[in-house]
């Protein structure tokens, strides 16, 4: 299946395989931007794209998750895969919970494997943080997180030529 993807990406221009990496829920911005700049792409390029393809997922997730996971959640293979997924989401929402709008913009911009905007939109969905609230703190939170991950890119990239001369 890895594969597949890959290979189906591979006919893609590169602006929209950051679109697409950045919006999947693994990668997000934080494997978008640096494939970007491996691309040859500018910073700033590469920056505006991941954090673009990042946020597409963000609406239809706090919007779609409740009714989608209630619908899907009465056959036994959906169920198990939401009691999962909520758990594991349940146990990063302290902070989101206690500080709502501003705990999820820290949660989101945490650039580490799963805290990042996808599960962030789970957390909000979760805990029913109001909609404008919840699209506000992820949006900060993914700029945040953007910002971090370029310049820990920019730094490595600084560190290597140092290396390499």
């Amino acid at each position: 299946m890895t594969e597949n993807l890959i290979s189906w990406l591979n006919g893609l221009p590169k602006d929209y395989i950051v679109l697409i990496v950045s919006a999947l829920p693994v990668s997000e911005l934080r494997g978008a931007i640096p494939l970007a700049l491996s691309f040859g792409m500018t910073p700033q390029k590469a920056y505006l794209l991941s954090i673009a393809g990042n946020f597409i997922p963000v609406i239809p997730v706090l919007l779609l998750l409740e009714p989608v996971s209630n619908r899907l959640g009465r056959y036994r293979l959906f169920a198990r895969f939401f009691e999962w997924l909520f758990a594991r989401t349940r146990k990063r929402a302290d902070t989101i919970q206690k500080y709502e709008m501003l705990g999820l913009a820290l949660f989101v911009a945490i650039p580490l494997p799963m805290t990042g905007a996808w599960t962030g939109a789970i957390a909000a969905s979760l805990l029913k943080i109001r909609f404008r609230y919840a699209v506000s703190g992820i949006i900060l939170g993914i700029l945040a997180a953007g910002l971090a991950v370029s310049l820990l890119c920019a730094l490595g990239m600084m560190s290597w030529e140092a290396v390499t001369k």
